[in-house]
């Protein structure tokens, strides 16, 4: 802080505490203080304050009228989640510990280095990715004994099934970063099964016998501590990687979703990517939206199961409807894990003034939604009258057609 700003914080002080701090800053900075209140409600917050968060949320400090009731929370972002460094990378994780709602799937964010192992691994639940950066190479084999290896890059998912051991490495030039998905929100990535740990807890001499060779052989094995994500050499081509003679499982573990022909209207895309074109993926299904300014995803719910959320790019706000009179409303950004519990009605609209682009998750074989709008465009118009005393014109312009991503 330079001397003029030193001195106006500290007249500020002098002349009224916090709240004068606070305005002290916000005119250095040119920003107004956001205040929790609107026209005959609410008032000024004096402080204590995190401005930056406020202004992050601006509909939690001055939620839209129409909220009522005391619905969850719905948004925990990984930017407040902590990070495991290790040598190869890093990883983070929101799980129902950071996000208690969220009980059907967890999520970890994770970044390989050029190089960067997750070690072998396999855990109890499922597992789903989608690519955020980069490139990178991943290994497994299903319980026949089938073989699969594959390089990754941007909008490229996988899905290993529960049980099934795999691998993950950054490829050159810069690694990898990516989002994980599991099939149980109270999935740990600490307690997974790991390749180093077992060998670490089982005899020598088990293990000599095993592998048929002698105990000396294990003489070398690194800690568990070592490992996990770690540095190595970045492989070669795919090639050198493809084992001779191994037969490759039936259902690739892996899909490329932005090659998918998107559902396109006048605001945004929709990639949905399920067991219809990603027969391997049993148990989650996605859609990838994209949605322009001015634009938003159109009230809908789902009849099948919860939804999370995950926010790549842009600035959201999504209003969720409990029924029984509930309703909040959350902001998101990049990084940011949303969730709509099972067959709520929700919109999500575009806040910014870049591309909103989001992923929706859901611990289903197939992706479902129910359009509000196409509910009442499909509904005797003289019912829906009834029920909302609406005008002939406004009932006519219900669309009879799904549109996920709608005008603002």
């Amino acid at each position: 802080m330079d001397d003029i700003s030193r001195r106006a914080v500290l007249a500020a002080t002098a002349a009224g505490g916090a709240l004068a701090v606070a305005s002290a800053a916000s005119a250095q900075s040119g920003e107004p203080i956001p205040q929790p209140q609107r026209p005959g409600h609410g008032g000024t917050d004096p402080g204590p304050r995190n401005l930056t968060r406020d202004r992050q949320n601006p509909d939690l400090l001055v939620p839209p009228s129409t909220d009522h009731g005391t619905l969850p929370n719905l948004r925990f972002s990984f930017s407040d989640a902590h990070i495991r460094q290790e040598s190869g990378g890093w990883t983070r994780q929101v799980t129902v510990r950071e996000l208690g709602v969220a009980k059907n799937i967890a999520g970890v964010n994770m970044r390989l280095n050029a190089g960067g192992v997750r070690e072998l691994h396999w855990h109890k639940a499922a597992e789903w990715a989608y690519m955020l950066y980069g490139t990178a190479r991943i290994t497994a084999i299903d319980a026949q004994g089938n073989n699969f290896v594959d390089d990754v890059g941007v909008g490229d998912l996988w899905y290993f099934p529960s049980g099934v051991p795999h691998s993950i490495q950054g490829l050159n030039p810069d690694g990898c970063e990516f989002l994980l998905v599991f099939d149980d929100g109270d999935f740990d990535e600490d307690n997974t099964f790991l390749l180093s740990d077992w060998f670490k807890h089982t005899p020598k001499e088990v293990l000599a016998m095993n592998f048929g060779v002698p105990t000396a052989a294990f003489g070398h094995v690194p800690d568990p501590s070592e490992l996990y994500i770690f540095a190595s050499d970045a492989p070669g081509p795919l090639a050198s990687d493809k084992m001779a003679g191994a037969k490759p499982v039936p259902q690739t573990f892996s899909h490329r979703m932005l090659a998918q022909e998107p559902i396109k209207t006048k605001s945004g895309t929709v990639r949905i990517t399920d067991t219809s074109v990603f027969p391997a993926s049993k148990t989650i299904s996605a859609a990838l939206v994209e949605v322009e300014p001015g634009g938003m995803r159109e009230m809908h719910w789902h009849p099948n199961t919860d939804e999370w959320q995950y926010y790549i790019d842009g600035q959201a706000r999504m209003g969720v409807f409990a029924a029984s009179g509930q309703a909040r409303t959350f902001d998101f950004m990049a990084s940011d894990v949303g969730y709509v519990p099972f067959a709520m009605g929700h919109y999500v609209e575009n806040t910014g003034t870049t591309s909103l682009r989001f992923l929706e998750v859901f611990k289903s074989s197939y992706y479902a939604d129910v359009s509000l709008d196409q509910w009442l465009a499909l509904t005797p118009p003289e019912l829906v009258q009834a029920h909302l005393k609406l005008d002939p014109q406004t009932l006519a312009a219900f669309r009879k057609e799904k549109v996920p991503v709608v005008p603002g």
